[in-house]
């Protein structure tokens, strides 16, 4: 399963952020106090989700520590950052390249599709993993933990 490679613009984003760990996973949770925010966000470019992790190091993935934190988000994109309703917190996404792995599936099984992504494709691919986000797009098809739910990971990367 190749990637599409493509270049994401500058993207804005308002949600809910945490600390956490793949040991004290809180994804739950997060998204629980982001969902019934969402209509207080003005200027939605769409109904898409984005579930961003912000890793400390490029290295985060070759010598994983599971109890090693990270910043995790919910969020939603929006046209421009004006009134922040009180709570919530904006990311910029810098502009960048992007391996972008189409996933179907309940999201609790995408482990195997991350061994793929960070043990084969990318030590195999010409490309590196980038300092930007790390970010799951949920669409319209997402359907939680239905099996025929679809996202896509997003992975930050650039040229070895």
């Amino acid at each position: 399963m190749p990637p599409q490679i493509t270049t994401l613009p500058q993207t804005k984003l308002v949600g809910k952020k945490s600390i956490t760990s793949y040991a004290r996973n809180n994804t739950f949770e997060l998204w629980q106090r982001f969902s019934p925010r969402k209509k207080e966000i003005e200027h939605l470019t769409s109904n898409d989700l984005y579930a961003v992790e912000i890793y400390p190091t490029t290295m985060f993935f070759e010598n994983f520590d599971p109890t090693q934190e990270f910043e995790k988000w919910a969020a939603i994109a929006v046209s421009k950052i004006d009134k922040i309703p009180e709570g919530l917190h904006t990311l910029t996404v810098p502009e960048g390249l992007y391996a972008v792995f189409p996933y179907k599936g309940k999201p609790s099984e995408a482990m195997e599709t991350f061994r793929y992504i960070y043990g084969e494709w990318l030590p195999n691919s010409g490309y590196e993993m980038d300092n930007r986000p790390y970010f799951a797009l949920m669409g319209e098809k997402y359907k939680g933990e239905n099996p025929e739910s679809e996202e896509e990971f997003w992975v930050p990367i650039k040229k070895k």
